[in-house]
């Protein structure tokens, strides 16, 4: 066989080991961290109470029953640090230094108290939400869409979430009004 002959067939071997090695790749099954993930929240608006049980009077008993929950739906804490959630009016409470536990839901009231692990308050002396129509955004700490909830004539945007659940913490929102 001549040198370019032997040259001219190692290049075809390697040639088509590379195919067959491209083809098997590609007939493997492809594990489920390979696939994209669902385009689903980890953190969601999970429920809202936009229109307070009782009379209106901006009394803290008032503002406190007015609140948006939010619920992690992994296993894993998210720290929320930075994360906003924001009216249409563009009132917005700003998460400090709150990490949210797995499988957990948070109630962000309207009115003042004392955060716990399962409550915080947005220390706010006047309703945040529309009774007859707004949008709830939750955002992340890049200012990136997260999740929404909307009633009244906007409520063909809203994330459709409703629920309930327990646990978590954190400190006071700012632009406080």
């Amino acid at each position: 066989m001549s040198t370019s002959a032997s040259v001219t067939a190692r290049r075809l071997t390697a040639a088509a080991l590379t195919a067959g090695a491209l083809v098997g790749a590609m007939a493997l099954p492809a594990s489920a961290s390979d696939h994209a993930r669902p385009n689903r929240p980890e953190v969601r608006i999970s429920a809202v109470q936009y229109d307070a049980p009782g009379r209106d009077d901006r009394s803290r008993s008032s503002l406190n029953r007015e609140w948006v929950e939010l619920t992690n739906t992994t296993r894993h804490t998210i720290n929320l640090d930075g994360w906003t959630l924001k009216n249409e009016d563009g009132r917005t409470y700003t998460f400090h230094h709150y990490r949210l536990e797995g499988r957990s839901t948070v109630r962000v009231h309207t009115g003042e108290g004392r955060d716990s692990r399962r409550d915080l308050f947005q220390d706010r002396n006047r309703e945040v939400w529309d009774n007859r129509s707004d949008t709830v955004t939750l955002r992340n700490d890049h200012g990136r869409f997260v999740d929404d909830e909307s009633w009244g004539r906007n409520r063909h945007h809203g994330g459709g979430h409703h629920g309930g659940g327990h646990h978590g913490g954190g400190h006071h929102g700012d632009n406080r009004h």
